[in-house]
């Protein structure tokens, strides 16, 4: 069997099994006789919620976040390289500081912008 044999027939396997799943589900769905009030209810580790679920938040919450998913980023490139390092030899280790070069112009310039200050 071919490469595109095989994932072909992956693809077709999967399909068939996706569908399927959706269809018995359709067919064996199981209901609730009666609508409980409590579903609708927000629920805070077994806590009465203190206010509406829906509020806005401060965008510094999602830079942080994005922040953090950027350095992630560099820590899931930085091992692979860093395991690798005897074989990949020098141009690989100017590679790397340019990389992280970029990064740290980066986070300069939001610390210059004061994205990353916490008032």
């Amino acid at each position: 069997m071919t490469a595109w044999q095989s994932a072909l027939s992956f693809l077709v396997l999967s399909t068939i099994v996706g569908f399927s799943m959706l269809v018995i589900a359709r067919v064996l769905a199981v209901k609730a006789r009666h609508e409980s009030p409590l579903k609708h209810l927000t629920y805070e580790c077994g806590e009465e919620p203190d206010g509406p679920a829906w509020i806005k938040f401060h965008p510094r919450y999602y830079v942080v976040a994005l922040v953090f998913v950027l350095f992630d980023v560099e820590a899931v490139f930085l091992f692979p390289w860093a395991v690798s390092l005897r074989e990949v030899g020098v141009l690989a280790i100017w590679e790397m500081l340019v990389f992280v070069g970029i990064l740290l112009l980066g986070w300069a310039y939001a610390l210059k912008k004061g994205a990353l200050k916490w008032q």
